[in-house]
């Protein structure tokens, strides 16, 4: 049987990166684009479930492993998201060792989506040439997992595929002192969100540790649990 959340990933995906070099008062409304279309690939590998997803520009080459683990190369990509992690997600304690290299656009993050409101968030561990924060509506920043996170949040206006919603708040939180391994506690994130009067879903649809690129060319190897 085909589960709501299931249809609800399938019909909505995630949302793409546009990226900009300069801020405007469009970006504090609108820093993404939808993502059209279902997911080039989703479901479960290696005792996880995986999201992969691509607009078809470039080359991008995302390869499931072993377990928690996959790999993902990019050139000249248009937008990708790919990633290993859990659906439902929740405030779990997460894993992960990564090679990211970039050498442009580009995250290494935990990346998730809630409903009941609609919500998408990101945690950034380590990005390339472009900070979202810097554009987005600053929500000031706050200590979690040995460092320091910027917090921003930006609103999409516009019906929500499968959500009856009008809005879908995005919640971004960008780790000052970069890494590719270690630990998130997903819940200390969540908190600090409430604690800054931000909303947060519900439920929970699926939580990734998620590779993102857009418009640049790199790789990476990650390893989830």
């Amino acid at each position: 049987m085909v589960s709501f959340k299931s249809l609800l990933v399938a019909a909505t995906g995630a949302l793409a990166l546009a990226f900009d070099a300069k801020p405007s008062e469009t970006h504090a409304r609108e820093l993404l684009t939808p993502r059209t279309g279902a997911p080039s690939s989703t479901g479960r590998h290696g005792g996880y479930y995986y999201y992969f997803w691509t607009d078809g520009g470039g080359t991008v080459n995302y390869h499931n492993k072993d377990n928690g683990s996959y790999k993902v190369d990019w050139q000249d990509c248009g937008n990708f998201i790919g990633g290993k992690g859990w659906s439902p997600g929740r405030p779990r304690t997460i894993n992960f060792d990564a090679a990211f290299n970039t050498t442009g656009n580009g995250y290494l993050t935990i990346y998730g989506w809630m409903s009941n409101p609609p919500v998408e968030y990101y945690i950034i561990e380590s990005f390339g040439t472009y900070d979202p924060t810097a554009y987005v509506r600053n929500y000031g920043t706050y200590d979690a997992d040995g460092s320091m996170y910027k917090l921003g949040h930006t609103v999409r206006y516009g019906q929500i595929p499968m959500e009856g919603a009008e809005t879908l708040d995005r919640i971004w939180a960008v780790r000052q002192t970069e890494r590719t391994s270690g630990s998130v506690d997903v819940g200390a994130h969540f908190e600090a969100w409430k604690a800054k009067g931000l909303r947060l879903g519900a439920t929970h649809a699926y939580q990734i540790v998620g590779t993102e690129g857009y418009q640049s060319t790199g790789s990476a190897e990650v390893t989830v649990s």
